[in-house]
């Protein structure tokens, strides 16, 4: 008993938090409850009453880094994957799936767009370099709970894919269905559990219709979960094209984006400031391996002189270290692509785990060599991004862009000291 009560009196601030998510408050905690495979049931039971006034439209997105964990555990092509998949969650009772590349292809656009300005600016702008990458959850938590504004400053406004797609469902998409964004049920499938807090953010919600962008994250391992309780192989569900946001397309091959287990943001953004910055065609990039295998460097040099420089910094560790040489001014980089997980989105807790919780190398290496060999497209190339940036956007560089492809991180605690970070 005097143990208990010494523990139940400690206190830990603020401050302290390494914002692992393995504590959060007491209404954050009942929301992520929420997300989970009842959650999505509740909705599908509830379109089978007969009260239509109460059905939502059933509406399921999944990450590109997912699709890889399916064909390789199922021993499938992505392909077969991505329509079995498709047609698994269709049985369920699910309207619409979709593929969230389209959401990544805005997100990297922004992203390149917003890294040119920022260069451009970083003379004039103290905050202006570096550039961080914004689509990790983790890391943009983790930079928001326990790093001071001098960091959050220098992360990319453009939303994550997972959040993009959120505004395509429920404000484009919801749009051409002549639906009410309240009357759409959005899940995401996605491989990390973090995906989930990151779908609760307040700028992701909309109170005229009382809705979030995205209502409902599940892992891939919690798909598989399903499928166990219902007794069902993937080899047996039958193959459903996925779908499209636009009327009467269905989506073709499964494709993907530069980046060897992530959606390529360094790579996107290098060859793209390389030739809008100094005119240069960047056709290969060579990593250079640094401290350990996550964390990797790429230059541009002209004339003799580095003109840019670029990192890829996977887990913690690779974290720290790195905010550790911006706070104290030793920091080389001009972009840093920043993922939580080791080994990048591929290796996300959501997926390619064993029974005891650790990662699954076997399963991992399968994964990469499917994720490998998808064909790669360049977001320039997407007419219909280009036709949606008119057609919805009013523009590439409108106010709406703005208001729908981008958000704003601060820190929420203003008083750490640098102690957080030196552990």
């Amino acid at each position: 008993k005097n143990e208990f009560h010494t523990l139940a009196s400690a206190k830990v601030l603020l401050s302290d938090c390494l914002a692992c998510d393995n504590c959060m408050t007491s209404e954050e905690g009942a929301r992520v409850f929420q997300q989970n495979q009842k959650e999505l049931f509740r909705i599908l039971n509830l379109n089978k009453k007969c009260d239509t006034s109460k059905h939502k439209v059933l509406a399921v997105s999944i990450c590109p880094q997912s699709l890889p964990y399916f064909a390789a555990k199922f021993n499938l092509s992505v392909n077969d994957a991505a329509k079995r998949l498709c047609g698994f969650l269709k049985s369920l009772g699910v309207h619409y799936v979709f593929d969230t590349t389209i959401a990544a292809d805005f997100s990297i656009l922004e992203s390149q767009r917003e890294f040119v300005q920022r260069y451009q600016r970083r003379n004039q702008e103290e905050h202006a370099l570096p550039m961080f990458a914004s689509a990790c959850p983790g890391w943009i938590r983790y930079a928001e709970r326990v790093l001071t504004n001098l960091v959050t400053s220098h992360i990319c406004t453009a939303k994550s894919p997972q959040q993009i797609m959120g505004s395509l469902v429920k404000g484009y998409f919801a749009r051409q269905q002549n639906l009410s964004p309240d009357k759409i049920f959005h899940v995401i499938v996605a491989p990390c559990y973090d995906k989930k807090l990151e779908a609760l953010r307040e700028d992701f919600y909309t109170a005229l219709y009382n809705s979030q962008e995205v209502d409902c994250v599940l892992t891939s391992g919690e798909i598989v979960q399903i499928m166990e309780q219902k007794n069902v192989s993937m080899k047996d569900v039958t193959e459903v094209a996925v779908d499209s946001l636009f009327d009467e397309i269905k989506e073709g091959d499964v494709v993907r984006h530069d980046g060897k287990r992530s959606d390529g943001y360094l790579e996107h953004i290098f060859k793209h400031a390389a030739k809008e910055l100094f005119g240069m065609d960047v056709k290969e990039i060579t990593y250079k391996a640094l401290k350990n295998k996550d964390f990797q460097e790429v230059t541009l040099e002209k004339d003799g002189e580095t003109v840019l420089r670029f990192a890829a910094a996977y887990g913690f560790r690779n974290i720290q270290n790195l905010v550790l040489k911006l706070k104290k001014g030793k920091f080389l980089y001009h972009f840093v692509e920043v993922l939580a997980c080791p080994g990048g989105c591929l290796n996300g807790k959501g997926q390619a785990q064993t029974e005891d919780g650790k990662p699954d190398k076997a399963l991992l290496s399968q994964m990469e060599e499917v994720y490998a060999a998808i064909p790669v497209r360049l977001p320039e190339t997407n007419v219909l991004v280009q036709k949606m940036y008119q057609d919805w956007l009013d523009g590439v560089d409108s106010k709406k862009v703005q208001e729908t492809l981008h958000t704003k991180y601060s820190a929420v605690n203003q008083t750490a000291s640098n102690l957080d970070i030196k552990w």
